[in-house]
């Protein structure tokens, strides 16, 4: 009975990683992902193709292996996140920079500037398309900083292989880059998911100034964000940059104990989003300052 109830609680997760979001629904253009290929790797670098970190584009006068002459980058392109925040817009502008969409010799022009957010809800868009249960997470890498001693703010995704019979972790947003590990199937040990950080910062086995957000602040404020962007992600809903919980928006601070407490609970129940689903689920429904949010127009 408990292998029954254990098989039927990883397909209702499995249904619930197949749906898509707002952010990753893909619309129109969900037809056009079938050409694509189903080969994660392939499929990997073909995605990265599209797109420009907006860190690179500051070497828009080098000609880059990855992305080739950056100098053909019109002089006025900024990063582009605000203008493209879903994939159904990311799709869209990159059919009108030329009408074949994802293409693997897309002109260094025409890629878009985005970061890895977009990378990693386009990745999951695709992957749920082709049938293949897929999530976006949000913590911290060392592997895409700029300094060895510290650990950015980073997405990545996660999908469920059959033949395996576990979720592969996997860094499209950098699976360009000189790794020594595989990008496809990244060690536990090279991503610091939020929840884990989170606790281990909260009693002290951690040194959370090693934790940093891009643009520059670090520790329990960056690590938070990070906690809710992913508890969002988990539940389908991968919100923009500069959204947090309203409650909790400008006065982290002054967050009471009994508050700090309810944030170690979910960081817990986190620790095992597939085991602790049904918990999180709820906390989903029961708990709306976890979602009402702020930011930007809100």
């Amino acid at each position: 009975m408990q292998k029954y109830k254990t098989a039927q609680v990883q397909q209702n997760l499995q249904k619930h990683f197949l749906k898509f979001s707002p952010f990753t629904y893909p619309g129109f253009y969900q037809d056009s992902f079938e050409s694509l290929p189903s080969n994660i790797n392939k499929l990997g670098y073909l995605i990265r193709k599209q797109i420009i970190h907006p860190i690179v584009l500051s070497n828009r006068n080098l000609n880059l292996t990855h992305h080739g002459d950056m100098s053909k980058i019109p002089c006025y392109r900024q990063r582009e996140e605000d203008n493209f925040q879903t994939v159904g817009a990311m799709l869209t502008e990159l059919h009108r920079r030329d009408e074949r969409g994802i293409i693997l010799d897309q002109a260094v022009e025409d890629k878009l500037i985005l970061s890895c957010r977009n990378v990693a809800i386009l990745t999951a868009s695709i992957l749920k398309s082709k049938g293949i249960p897929a999530r976006v997470r949000s913590g911290f890498a060392g592997y895409v900083a700029l300094s060895k001693e510290r650990n950015v703010d980073h997405w990545i995704n996660q999908y469920w292989d059959k033949k395996k019979g576990r979720w592969v972790t996997i860094d499209i947003d950098a699976c360009k880059e000189s790794l020594i590990f595989d990008p496809f199937d990244i060690p536990k040990k090279e991503f610091h998911f939020a929840a884990e950080t989170w606790l281990r910062v909260r009693n002290n086995s951690l040194d959370g100034s090693k934790f940093i957000h891009f643009s520059g602040y670090g520790g329990l404020p960056a690590i938070v964000e990070a906690l809710f962007f992913d508890f969002h992600c988990l539940m389908n809903n991968e919100i923009i940059y500069v959204h947090f919980p309203a409650y909790l928006y400008g006065r982290l601070n002054m967050a009471s104990h009994g508050e700090w407490e309810e944030i170690d609970e979910l960081a817990t129940l986190m620790l095992d989003p597939d085991k602790n689903f049904t918990q999180l689920r709820n906390l989903w429904k029961e708990k709306r300052k976890f979602r009402i949010l702020k930011g930007g127009l809100l």
